[in-house]
């Protein structure tokens, strides 16, 4: 036998291991509900993951929704795009609280849209839902934590929701089915390259 056939044998073996494995894991998986995803973690992409899935969900002609926190005062790729699809989306459209420092105004314009997400969460015609930069909102309190959790528990039994943002807090991240932590290894702000039109918004 050949060495170049033998590091064949051995590459299908491995493959058809892993086939088996992957093939067992999906025949376990039985059970249908909609899911909960977190994305947190410092690093750049959170927001970015999120909108995927709404893309995702709507290339399978789904019903989605958003729900942007902190961000919204400048103009938005994701939104210019996905409203003319029928995506809702409801942004809270003070910008980062380090430019407003005002928690009193910041408090009412997170409550006006969470009270817009409550809704989401109640209604069955609507498959996917992203709160983009949730965490931030429960960190700072403005919105309560229990009330979020009470609300994500009772939605819908198949509506899947994405909460993006850093530092969520583990009430959230135990009540989720998946977790993805983006970790920062390098960003280009921080070698003074401006923000991109396109591709950082």
């Amino acid at each position: 036998m050949s060495s170049n056939q033998s590091k064949d044998d051995r590459y299908k073996a491995r493959q058809e291991k892993v086939k088996r494995n992957i093939d067992e894991k999906i025949e376990s998986a039985q059970i249908e509900k909609g899911l909960l995803l977190v994305i947190t973690g410092n690093g750049k992409g959170k927001s970015t993951a999120g909108f995927g899935t709404i893309a995702r969900a709507v290339g399978h002609d789904l019903t989605c929704s958003v729900a942007q926190f902190i961000k919204g005062t400048w103009d938005n790729g994701e939104k210019n795009l996905l409203e003319k699809l029928g995506v809702e989306f409801q942004v809270m459209a003070t910008g980062f609280t380090w430019n407003t420092q005002d928690k009193e105004s910041d408090t009412i314009a997170a409550q006006k849209v969470w009270q817009e997400c409550k809704r989401m969460l109640k209604d069955e015609s609507i498959d996917v839902v992203l709160f983009d930069e949730l965490t931030y909102m429960v960190t700072y309190g403005y919105i309560d934590l229990d009330e979020v959790i009470e609300a994500l528990q009772n939605r819908p039994k198949m509506q899947s929701v994405v909460i993006t943002g850093r530092a969520a807090h583990r009430s959230l991240i135990e009540i989720a089915d998946t977790v993805s932590e983006v970790k920062n290894v390098k960003h280009a702000f921080e070698s003074g390259v401006k923000a991109l039109r396109g591709v950082d918004w």
